[in-house]
């Protein structure tokens, strides 16, 4: 069935079944590309690697609208596309903080660069509810694909794999990441395999899986349905919905970064590496899916609803301290394809979570709500409780350099 806004853009009356699997499509890639991406920026460059998938997932999303026209499978398929395109610039990145990230500001430049996520959806929730408000939703993706386009003549001039190659970097500041990463120079990949057995039997980075699962489906479902949450709640129309739903994340953005600086300040008072990362990972865990399970049993009203939401989203983003650069800890020479490794089996979660929000929602419109609540918090605190008991922050005895001898 379909029908038009006053603006001439399509409207298609999908059930909150269907919206869960269009959700959940644009993560099918990600957890496929996201391991190998790492992989491939460590070895070819993070430049490439993030550069070419971010221009083509912009132009994907200014194709989105065609694909919609052409029906619901051709949809699914151009968002599977675009997920397995941007798990590459999600992996990618992660080769950056190998050569870019002095040890003990690791954590203030992580969680900067990765709190760019909250601040990218706070943007596009506000400025997508007003465009779909003014112009119609269509160009929302025409609109933002082109700025995604424009962004990537801007890292392809700016963007450099290491500070030995960048030509403007002050000499005193490429020295000094240089020395300070002198101990964790990678040696040459054909010299120094992966230990994939070591990895899969390594409880630190199955922690980190597991926890990242629990995370994931938190994030996921704070992104995708705090709109719609807001909606059925307040009963408000898309402009107004759009400001609303926005708030919650930028606060998220500032709590990231502010986590960093939490993190790196917390090292120099000499705190143990893993108990800051364990801290920020519960910080990032706990508060947050708690706020969210009372929701449902409040009396809506504008400012419970949002003061609740607001400091879910701005807890969770702590996280990012936490167990999402652990992995540069325990095994800095393999740090960037065991993040997207790690980051792939957590977005297992963000395929999950929508199919099956949107299946408990279909199913119980009167309860369906605090089921969705209930479920995720569950998730989270055995994915947390399985980090608390096995995380660690020590370089592991199989990422340390071999040597090798020659006969």
């Amino acid at each position: 069935m379909r029908s038009s806004f006053p603006s001439k853009a399509p409207v298609y009356d999908w059930s909150p079944q269907i919206q869960g699997i269009i959700f959940s499509s644009a993560n099918y890639g990600m957890m496929l590309t996201l391991a190998l991406s790492g992989y491939l920026a460590g070895r070819v460059g993070t430049k490439r690697v993030v550069g070419v998938s971010l221009f083509a997932s912009s132009l994907l999303s200014i194709l989105t609208p065609l694909a919609a026209e052409l029906g619901l499978v051709c949809l699914i398929a151009t968002r599977i596309v675009q997920s397995l395109i941007q798990g590459s610039t999600f992996g990618g990145q992660y080769a950056l903080w190998e050569r870019w990230g002095p040890p003990h500001e690791r954590s203030r430049l992580c969680s900067i660069g990765l709190s760019g996520m909250m601040l990218g959806t706070f943007f596009i929730i506000l400025l997508g509810g007003i465009i779909c408000q003014t112009l119609g939703w269509p160009f929302a993706f025409y609109i933002l694909g082109g700025i995604g386009c424009v962004y990537c003549l801007l890292w392809f001039v700016l963007v450099y794999d290491d500070p030995v190659s960048h030509p403007w970097i002050n000499v005193t500041e490429k020295d000094y990441i240089i020395s300070s990463l002198a101990h964790q120079i990678q040696v040459s990949p054909c010299k120094q395999p992966l230990p994939i057995t070591a990895m899969l039997r390594s409880l630190p980075i199955w922690s980190m899986c597991v926890c990242g699962f629990g995370h994931q489906w938190l994030t996921v479902t704070q992104i995708v349905y705090t709109p719609t949450y807001i909606s059925s709640v307040f009963n408000v129309n898309m402009r107004d919905n759009g400001f609303l739903s926005a708030l919650p994340f930028i606060i998220a953005w500032v709590f990231g970064i502010l986590g960093g600086q939490m993190a790196d300040f917390l090292l120099t008072k000499n705190f143990r590496l893993i108990t800051v990362r364990k801290t920020a990972t519960f910080l990032g865990n706990f508060p947050s899916s708690a706020l969210l399970v009372v929701l449902p049993y409040l009396t809506p009203s504008y400012v419970t609803t949002m003061t609740l939401l607001t400091l879910s989203c701005g807890l969770c983003a702590i996280c990012q301290s936490g167990i999402y650069i652990n992995a540069l800890d325990i095994a800095p020479r393999h740090s960037s394809f065991l993040m997207g490794a790690t980051r792939g089996f957590a977005y297992v979660a963000a395929i999950l979570a929508p199919t099956v929000n949107g299946f408990l929602l279909n199913q119980d419109p009167e309860f369906g709500w605090r089921n969705v609540f209930l479920l995720l918090f569950a998730i989270n605190l055995l994915g947390l409780i399985f980090y608390l008991i096995f995380g660690e922050a020590v370089v592991q005895d199989w990422a340390k350099e071999r040597k090798l001898t020659h006969l």
